[in-house]
């Protein structure tokens, strides 16, 4: 076939010898301005302090945590994550030193490091901090349940002067899969709850447990939490099943679940590995843009509240 002969795959002539952008394109060109380094996202009317939280092991807890977080970091806003799980993935995922005495959440929650001297920077962006999660924080769960106010240890220690001296607009506290303690610490310190939810059948199983803990976290300990969030994760478009437990939980939630689902993809997986999110380990990957749309939704919300 002849040069002549070859057309462009993103982009053909009309008769009137305009560009007609096919859908590639219109995407590549969403991507390009989302990823731009001057594209800002709004700031929140208000500082916001989200718990991530979903007992089933996953379900993208710990990859939303650090992605979104990424996002929002990546465009203007500066953002804290705290690693509140004992595995310490997302210290992993954000490239933060996370060994056995490293300064970490664990020491925060006894009282004997303050937040500022236990958040590090991430390598990701220079507006991204994460307090991390050492293997100390195992026994936290037993330590606990023997201390004074053992469900607001972490309340405490999140105040608005210690807070402050970061800076952070959104604060991401990453749960582990479970709802003792330390999930009901952070439901306690949070101002709202992100329930990050995988699109198959068995991810709606427990969900009405862990509804039922933030209600009595609501009733018992903090008044003011609010299940502001709901995030479709693992979609997989070619199965009817996803988009079955799509419309149940949107039918159910209605607006608290975001417009934005993230897709399967194996770039997301793959990035953690490389103590990367999935954002600087491969921009332009669906997944990444998933999450930046998903960022931006969350950052357009917090403007308007």
């Amino acid at each position: 076939m002849g040069a002549e002969e070859v057309q462009s795959p993103v982009s053909h002539p009309t008769p009137a010898g305009e560009v007609s952008w096919t859908p590639i394109a219109e995407e590549a060109e969403r991507a390009a301005k989302l990823l731009h380094p001057e594209t800002k996202f709004p700031k929140p009317a208000h500082r916001r302090v989200f718990t991530i939280a979903n007992q089933k092991g996953g379900v993208g807890k710990t990859t939303s945590a650090v992605n979104l977080a990424a996002g929002l970091a990546m465009h203007g806003l500066k953002v804290l994550v705290i690693d509140l799980d004992p595995q310490g993935n997302a210290s992993t995922a954000l490239a933060i030193e996370h060994r056995s005495g490293t300064p970490s959440i664990y020491e925060v929650l006894l009282g004997e490091v303050s937040l500022r001297d236990a958040a590090q920077v991430s390598d990701q962006s220079p507006n991204l901090y994460c307090v991390p999660a050492t293997i100390d924080l195992a026994g936290a769960e037993i330590e606990l349940v023997e201390m004074h106010g053992r469900e607001t240890r972490l309340r405490a220690a999140l105040t608005d002067q210690a807070l402050d001296e970061i800076g952070p607009d959104y604060v991401f506290i990453d749960c582990p899969p479970s709802l003792g303690l330390l999930t009901v610490n952070a439901m306690v310190a949070a101002q709202e709850v992100l329930i990050p939810i995988q699109c198959e059948y068995y991810a709606l199983e427990g969900l009405s447990q862990l509804l039922k803990n933030v209600e009595l976290v609501q009733k018992h300990l903090n008044p003011e939490l609010d299940l502001s969030t709901i995030l479709l994760t693992m979609y997989d478009g070619r199965t009817k099943l996803a988009d079955q437990v799509s419309a149940e939980v949107r039918s159910h939630f209605g607006d608290v679940v975001l417009q934005t689902v993230i897709p399967r993809n194996v770039k997301v997986s793959e990035a953690p590995s490389f103590g990367q999110t999935v954002l600087s380990y491969d921009p332009g990957s669906r997944g990444a843009m998933s999450y930046l749309d998903a960022s931006r939704e969350i950052a357009e919300r917090g403007a308007a509240r």
